[in-house]
Formats: C-alpha cells, sequence, structure tokens
C-alpha cells in the first residue's frame, strides 16, 4: 500500500515591509541632547509661520471668533447675540449707505475666507486624490498645496504649488474635472513661475450684459498703442494694439464682429477727424457693413473686383515710399513724420484672398496683401481683416496678424487655428462663447503667453449717426446709409 502523500503545504513568507526608523533615532543620547534646543527652537517657528499663514488667510473669521469668545466667556450669552445682531446690523447699513465700498472693501474678504474654508480647504486632499494629482513614492503621499485664494465675485483665484515633476499641462486635462469637483462653470490654468500655478474657477459671466459705447475721449488721448474699445471680463479697459501690428478677428455670422469693427473706428474719431488716421475699407458684401458710415472713409470699395484690388496695391506702394522715405531716419513711424496712420478695414476678407472667381485679381490681392502685412508696421500701415473661416487654404498668411481676435467659433479646432496651438487648453473656450453675447471674443498677442477674455463695445445706428456727423462736422445725420437695389431704396 503506497504511501498517502502529506496534505501539510509551508507556509508562505510573511509579505510585509520591514519598518523603517527614522535616522534621528539611532544617533546617541548626548547628541540628542545637544541638539533639542535647536529642535525646539524649529519648531517654535514652525508653529509662528502656520499661525502667521492663518491669520493672513482668515483675519475676518478669527477676530470675529476672539470677539465672540471675549464677550460669550466675559459677559455671557445675551452680550454674544447683541453683539452679532449689531455687527450684522451695522454690515448692512454700510452696504445700504454705500454699497461700492462695501462691495469693495468687505465683501471680497468675507467671500475669500467663505469660499477658501467651505470649498477648497474642505475638500482639497479628496479633489487631487480622486483628479490623479497626488504621487505617492514608498508609502508617501505628496500633494499639490493649495496657496493663497482670492475671490472677485464671478471667479476664484487659487494659487497651487505643483508636486516635484508635473507639468501644467497634466492640470489643463483635469481642468474640466476641477471645475466641477469644486462647483464652477470652468477652469482656467495660468502659469506664475515655475512650480507654481494659478487656477481661475469661473462661476458666472461679467460680460453677460451689453457694454455701452462711452463717451469719445479728446484727440489728444487717441494712442494707437492702447485704442480702447470694450472690457476686459476682470473690469478693466480693453486694449487694442494698432500701431507695430495687424489685427485678424474670426467669428462667425452674428458672432459681433461689426463691434469691434466700428469700436475701433470710434475711437479713432478724433484722430480721423485732424487728419492724423485714414481709414481705407473694403467691403465684398455691398457694403453691408461699412456702408453704414462710408462717410469716415478716406477710400472704401464695396466689392471684391478690380476697385478693391487697385486700392490695396496702392497702400502696398505707399508701404514701400515710405520705408524708402524713413531709410536712415528712424525705425519705425511716428506722428512727426507727417505721414498719416492708415488702417485698412477689410470685411470678409476670405472673399478678397480667396473666393474671387477670377485667379488674376485673386492672385493680385493676396501679393498686395502679403505686402502690406508683413511690411506696413514700421512704416505706419495696420490691416484690421473680418473673415469667418480661419483655415490656412484660405487666408494662407494668418501668422502674419500679430493679434488675433476669436469671437464665437463653429468647432474647438478653430480656435486653435486662430489662436494658436495649446490655447484652448488654457481656458480660451471660443468656441462655446454664447449666440446670446455678441462681441465677446478671445484675444491672444504676439508675445504674451495668457489669452484675455472681453467684449466690444455694444454700438447702435444712433451712435454711428453721431460718429458721421462728429467726423465730417455737419451734425448728425442719417443713421444708416440705405441699402439700394438697381438705385431703387430696398
Amino acid at each position: 500500500m503506497g504511501r498517502k502523500e502529506s496534505r501539510w503545504v509551508d507556509p508562505a513568507p510573511l509579505e510585509i515591509a520591514r519598518p523603517r526608523l527614522p535616522w534621528w533615532t539611532l544617533l546617541p543620547n548626548w547628541v540628542k541632547l545637544a541638539i533639542a534646543p535647536i529642535v525646539l527652537v524649529g519648531m517654535v517657528g514652525w508653529g509662528l509661520v502656520h499661525l502667521g499663514k492663518l491669520v493672513h488667510r482668515f483675519p475676518l473669521t478669527l477676530v470675529v471668533l476672539a470677539a465672540g469668545w471675549w464677550s460669550y466667556s466675559g459677559f455671557g450669552p445675551w452680550w454674544f447675540a447683541a453683539g452679532l445682531a449689531i455687527l450684522f446690523m451695522l454690515l448692512g447699513v454700510w452696504r445700504w449707505l454705500h454699497e461700492p465700498s462695501f462691495e469693495r472693501f468687505a465683501m471680497p474678504q468675507i467671500r475669500t475666507e467663505y469660499r477658501r474654508c467651505m470649498i477648497y480647504t474642505w475638500q482639497w486632499r479628496t479633489v487631487m486624490r480622486l483628479a490623479d494629482l497626488v504621487k505617492d513614492k514608498r508609502g508617501k503621499e505628496y500633494r499639490p498645496r493649495l496657496g493663497r485664494v482670492r475671490s472677485d465675485g464671478w471667479r476664484d483665484r487659487v494659487r497651487v504649488r505643483m508636486v516635484k515633476g508635473q507639468a501644467p499641462e497634466q492640470w489643463e486635462l483635469h481642468a474640466s474635472g476641477l471645475a466641477h469637483s469644486f462647483h464652477a462653470h470652468s477652469c482656467r490654468v495660468r502659469v506664475l513661475k515655475p512650480g507654481r500655478l494659478e487656477l481661475d474657477f469661473v462661476h458666472s459671466d461679467p460680460l453677460a450684459a451689453p457694454i455701452t459705447l462711452p463717451e469719445r475721449a479728446k484727440e489728444s488721448a487717441v494712442d494707437l498703442k492702447r485704442v480702447v474699445i470694450g472690457r476686459t471680463e476682470s473690469g478693466r479697459p480693453w486694449r487694442l494694439r494698432l500701431l507695430g501690428t495687424h489685427v485678424m478677428a474670426v467669428g462667425v455670422s452674428g458672432a459681433g464682429k461689426g463691434s469691434v469693427l466700428w469700436s475701433v473706428i470710434n475711437a479713432l474719431a478724433p484722430a480721423i477727424k485732424s487728419g492724423a488716421v485714414r481709414l481705407y475699407g473694403i467691403d465684398p458684401k455691398g457694403g453691408m457693413e461699412l456702408g453704414q458710415a462710408p462717410e469716415v472713409f478716406q477710400g472704401v470699395v464695396f466689392d471684391n473686383g478690380e476697385a478693391a484690388v487697385t486700392m490695396l496695391e496702392e497702400i502696398a506702394a505707399e508701404v514701400k515710399r515710405r520705408a524708402e522715405s524713413y531709410r536712415g531716419l528712424r525705425r519705425t513711424w511716428t506722428a512727426e513724420t507727417g505721414d498719416p496712420f492708415l488702417l485698412l478695414v477689410i470685411d470678409e476678407l476670405a472673399d478678397v484672398v480667396a473666393y474671387q472667381t477670377d485667379k488674376g485679381l485673386r492672385e493680385r490681392a493676396a501679393r498686395a496683401l502679403q505686402a502690406i502685412t508683413s511690411q506696413g508696421r514700421a512704416p505706419g500701415v495696420c490691416v484690421l481683416g473680418l473673415l469667418q473661416d480661419p483655415r490656412k487654404e484660405i487666408v494662407p498668411f494668418r501668422h502674419l496678424f500679430s493679434t488675433r481676435v476669436a469671437m464665437r467659433l463653429d468647432e474647438p479646432a478653430q480656435v486653435d487655428m486662430v489662436l494658436g496651438d495649446g490655447v484652448r487648453q488654457r481656458g480660451a473656450a471660443a468656441h462655446e462663447i454664447s449666440e446670446h453675447v455678441p462681441g465677446v471674443a478671445w484675444i491672444k498677442e504676439n508675445g504674451k503667453r495668457e489669452p484675455v477674455r472681453a467684449r466690444a463695445f455694444h454700438v447702435t445706428d444712433d451712435d454711428l449717426a453721431q460718429l458721421v456727423g462728429y467726423v465730417t462736422g455737419r451734425g448728425e445725420i442719417g443713421a444708416v446709409v440705405p441699402f439700394t437695389v438697381g438705385g431703387a431704396a430696398a
């Protein structure tokens, strides 16, 4: 009879990590005694630093808690309740008497401390773990640090210190998830310096309402490097540079390109009236846009035919003439040259360089425009091109426009075509602009990494009538030039 096999199985070795003792526990006792004062001073300093951070981040909360504890312990609950009632009453009276100062000084601090404590600090660790932004090394967790928080009402600015080895692109990929986690509409990522980011959690749109056209500036206030044509979402003026650059504004029909166009012209009105600035325009749509105020232009063409091409070639020749006359005297145009600054406005740029059926005219127009955009910045010539299709096949020289304005677009890929690769990941979602906010745009200037969101002024027919009357000196004339078909008003 065979021997039965043994059912005994050797136990597996205990699979646990060997405990690692802190290095300082291995030091001799006399060394521990010698460094004890240094360690104590370091711990006290560490505590003071963190106490200072707490006071800096929650000053209002700490003052209220200290006053509440003092009144409650010293005078009882009734005095504590009365103090709270008086505090809220004083805040209410302040807001009622002078709301602007209350919104400027008191409300931001109250909102900031509340949102930092209840929204970000409360769930920061959980969100970082679930978003895979936490690193683990040998059982130790490395987590991004929450820095300063500032609440502007419509957005929260949250500063973050990244974990070693992280890149801003990782945060850009998780921006949508972070926005939903912290109950925001969107999240934008900005790089402050190496290792430091600032996240913009947007809660509402400060550009939802139209912005009325302000009073016209005086002639001396016209600065071609800082032409005010609207307002940014942070409340600052939208200043568009015209001198030394070319501007391309892209947007679907109804996006508000006309608001940008007429806001620029309105801001330049004093200089146009004095002759310091001359406007030239091409409107292939038969004058549907520029025909609203043709009197402000030195020359305007309402088609994309021979007359339009001739105008482009004449401006290109003027660019070459100025360059030759400035040679050896100056490197850029200034008002002291005696030459007026030229602004060429082309509505529907694609109709001139791409959709023209006559191949000869199309090639002549493209050559002239390339000469103007490549050589016209220094001699004081700027091109403001408006179009709907930003593809390279439509405008092959779009890289010559150093200032780009992306209004409402159809596809996400078009955002990168207009503003450049990677800008959409940093928050410039021009394809998500609502059709109910015409004039809203994302602006990217050459040399600046971060795009800016802004809205152009809302220019009405009455504003155009006043503009024409101001420039011509004939008083207010008809608000809109009638569009005629075959000589009869339509």
